[in-house]
């Protein structure tokens, strides 16, 4: 049952496994979620007030049907008081029924049994199987992640949040060495959860000027450092979504473990917004004050080790036994345009969910194409409008090109009013074009991608209907316009769809492969889910991040590879929880060699054209977490083996002091020798061999290896089998690769090594390639990291 009121609201519902078993036979009593709406006032003031002034309201409320002030407190099980306003309850349908006429009720809802959906990425990943944790989950192996520290530098955090709860969390670890830094704002606080927050603005302040004293707080004014913190490691919030849609339990990948923020990002200066001088006090004090897993959604263009702050902080985090994980960047689908290509920090590509948010533009009789929408607005049901092009709703004084992109101000008015006005994606952001649409009059708006976009598609809360559709769809939607006069149809409302397929698929935004700077290593090397991901949000911030909007949601869906970066520094979390003495690099090792290269319909994984996708796009796959957990062998690294490595590219001492004072070996090992978890060659003209060393970290056992040559090349791998009798054992291969005959690789090529043995261990499993041409050359070297927008 579900009583709801005509009006347009934001609908709200909780999920409890609450039963009332003992009511009288005599009546139809029922759990309730009576939603008052979002709060009137911001976190910050409502954190002021007492809860029990709100409470107290939810039991005048209920009173005043009950008759009993008694009643109203036994039947109330919950009370929402800060970010959303309403209660839970024992009711009986009769009073249901009243209480959802009263003016200041938005809406009843009946608590129906529902399916935890995580918001949905987790459950795709394995962790949770319709709302419960099986005994072999990550999860419950690892505690969900307790007491482990992940800390993030980001935009800061927004610490009212509810992902952000400590109920039931214990005392602070001993080893936690950092501060709750609040020098202007005594308002920002933080608990046994968010246990530490600080801010650095220093580098920023020396480009932009003097700062006011509002900079002076780790608060997040943004959303994406909070979004990518409880991405990571936020608690369990029932009844998370966007304006309704992906409604379901919010949660991090490590959500029992300790968060921490870094704010190292401010408002954007000629298109940058985190500073490197920042980033590395970030890195620092990440390193002083006790953190394990260091999660950094930033990245920027390509340059030498040395030179690059990334680089540079991570190496010290790692040599202080923090696991590093970055983003791979947001400037695909260009190849060679993958940041953060070090080998000691994990670099992660981004990919759907099998979750998707339907909106249809309907035309031509009926005939409708699929777009992408979080839009709470709708059209009328059984009404058609006229479609326009944008580029044909020019004003005077605007360009084509402007028109075209929905530019704010460059439509007109008389032309676009009461119609649904198709946009081309790009340079706008995709939010702001629904705006300029508005702000002419327009009905609804369809973003259609241009060729460079493709098949991609994002689900946005827009500010009036509309739709997000493919390159190729619009290209069918702009051949109808121009077939009739009087063009018209719809746009539907969007819907929250579970168990989409193909999933996961590679988004086009993800930057790519191959490394620039290292050929020898993969990058990225990992994928998870990047697109729509919704988690908590700042409430100083829009949804949209435009300044015209003025709505504010707790949870937010955003996409990046800043979104799947915190995926995996969850994961991680779980892995530092289940094994406290693996290295990072060992960790790095489970996560790659588990990995999986097929999508849920068991076909090669696939870019966001539909063609295949290889380990440019997805390093050694899709993340598997519960695989990752035990993987009976791993390919380990020492802080040694990375400086030699960096002996091995030709840095000089003073270079590598760097990172650390150290004396390179009179012969240093070949590049291709770093015992990574991914083998790479370069230019293969003619046979090489390749060494790599196993660890055993799962039960004695003899693994025997599997091969799949790449196109053209023949493998052999010497010894076939390793037999490993006790944990920490370590054994010795030998990998050769050699041209067949005069062949010459006009393209890359990839091929397939695995290790098995009879416990269902996969470990050691390595993408191996060879190309003819030359590596791509680097771009040129900039003083500012920044994490990219989508438009």
């Amino acid at each position: 049952m579900k009583i709801q009121k005509t009006t347009s609201f934001l609908p709200f519902l909780i999920i409890t496994a609450f039963y009332f078993l003992q009511c009288p036979a005599f009546a139809a009593q029922k759990s309730y979620i009576v939603y008052l709406g979002a709060q009137s006032n911001s976190a910050e003031e409502i954190a002021a007030q007492a809860d029990q002034t709100v409470r107290e309201s939810h039991y005048e409320l209920l009173e005043s049907y009950l008759q009993s002030k008694e009643r109203a407190k036994e039947a109330i099980f919950y009370s929402y008081t800060r970010y959303m306003n309403g209660f839970a309850a024992i009711l009986e349908e009769e009073d249901a029924m009243e209480i959802s006429k009263n003016p200041s009720v938005v809406s009843v809802f009946e608590n129906r049994g529902r399916k935890l959906h995580t918001t949905r990425s987790w459950q795709f990943l394995g962790l949770e199987r319709n709302g419960r944790v099986p005994k072999r989950s990550l999860w419950t192996k690892a505690r969900f992640g307790e007491d482990v520290i992940i800390a993030n530098l980001d935009t800061g955090v927004w610490p009212e949040s509810q992902s952000f709860r400590d109920d039931d969390m214990g005392p602070i670890p001993s080893k936690w060495r950092g501060i709750c830094q609040n020098d202007s704002n005594q308002k920002f606080s933080c608990n046994r959860k968010l246990i530490g927050a600080r801010y650095f603005n220093k580098g920023y302040a020396a480009v932009v000027g003097p700062l006011n004293s509002t900079f002076n707080s780790p608060r997040d004014t943004d959303g994406h450092g909070t979004h990518t913190l409880s991405t990571a490691g936020g608690n369990f919030v029932p009844g998370a979504n966007v304006q309704g849609y992906g409604n379901g339990t919010a949660k991090g990948g490590s959500p029992r473990a300790r968060v921490v923020a870094y704010k190292v990002c401010w408002p954007p200066v000629n298109g940058s917004e985190c500073f490197e001088a920042d980033i590395l006090a970030g890195f620092e004090a990440a390193i002083k004050d006790g953190v394990d897993v260091l999660s950094v959604s930033l990245g920027g263009s390509d340059t030498d080790y040395f030179d690059d702050v990334m680089a540079v902080g991570a190496f010290h985090a790692v040599n202080n036994g923090i696991a590093v994980i970055t983003s791979a960047g947001n400037s695909g689908p260009e190849a060679g345009s993958v940041s953060n290509m070090s080998p000691w920090m994990m670099t992660v590509g981004a990919s759907t969910m099998d979750r998707e948010f339907p909106s249809y533009v309907v035309f031509d009789h009926k005939r409708g194409v699929e777009g992408q929408s979080l839009s709470s607005e709708s059209l009328p049901k059984n009404k058609l409008y006229r479609f326009i092009r944008s580029l044909d709703a020019a004003t005077p004084k605007a360009s084509i090109d402007d028109a075209d992109l929905c530019q704010i101000g460059s439509l007109d008015k008389k032309k676009v009013k009461g119609k649904i006005v198709v946009c081309t994606r790009g340079v706008v952001g995709r939010v702001e074009k629904g705006e300029a649409v508005k702000l002419a009059g327009g009905a609804g708006m369809v973003l259609a991608n241009d060729i460079l976009t493709g098949d991609e598609t994002i689900a946005d809360a827009h500010v009036l209907p509309a739709t997000h559709i493919t390159y190729s769809d619009g290209l069918k939607l702009l051949s109808y316009i121009k077939s009739t006069k009087s063009p018209k149809g719809s746009i539907t409302r969007p819907i929250t769809e579970l168990g989409t397929k193909p999933a996961p698929v590679m988004a086009a935004f993800s930057s790519q492969g191959p490394n620039t700077i290292t050929p020898e290593i993969l990058k990225p090397d990992i994928t998870a889910p990047g697109v729509s991901v919704i988690a908590a949000y700042s409430l100083a911030a829009s949804p949209s991040g435009l300044d015209f909007d003025k709505r504010r949601f707790p949870f937010n869906s955003d996409s990046g590879t800043s979104m799947s970066c915190p995926h995996v520094s969850g994961i991680v979390g779980l892995l530092k929880a289940a094994h406290p003495n693996w290295s990072p690099s060992a960790i790095k090792s489970a996560i790659m060699t588990t990995a999986r290269v097929r999508d849920n319909m068991a076909e090669p994984i696939k870019n966001s054209s539909f063609g295949k996708a290889n380990p440019f796009s997805y390093g050694s796959g899709h993340v598997r977490p519960n695989r990752a957990m035990d993987p009976g062998l791993v390919y380990d690294l020492a802080v040694n083996d990375y400086l030699n490595f960096l002996c091995s590219l030709g840095y000089n001492s003073t270079q590598i002091s760097t990172f650390k004072t150290y004396k390179c070996p009179s012969k240093a090992p070949a590049l291709v020798d770093l015992n990574y978890p991914s083998i790479t060659i370069p230019n293969l003209k003619d046979s090489i061999t390749v060494t790599r060393k196993l660890k055993n970290v799962g039960t004695p056992g003899t693994y025997v290896a599997r091969i799949r040559s790449p196109v053209g090349i023949t493998l052999k791998v010497k010894p076939t089998r390793l037999t490993f009798k006790e944990v920490g054992e370590e054994k010795i291969f030998k990998l050769t690769l050699a041209p067949i005959g005069d062949y010459i690789a006009k393209d890359y090529v990839f091929g397939f090594l695995q290790w098995s043995d009879d416990n269902k261990h996969y470990g050691g499993v390595g993408w191996t390639w060879a190309f003819h041409a030359s590596a791509i050359g680097s771009t040129a070297q900039t003083a500012v990291v920044k994490w990219a927008s989508l438009t």
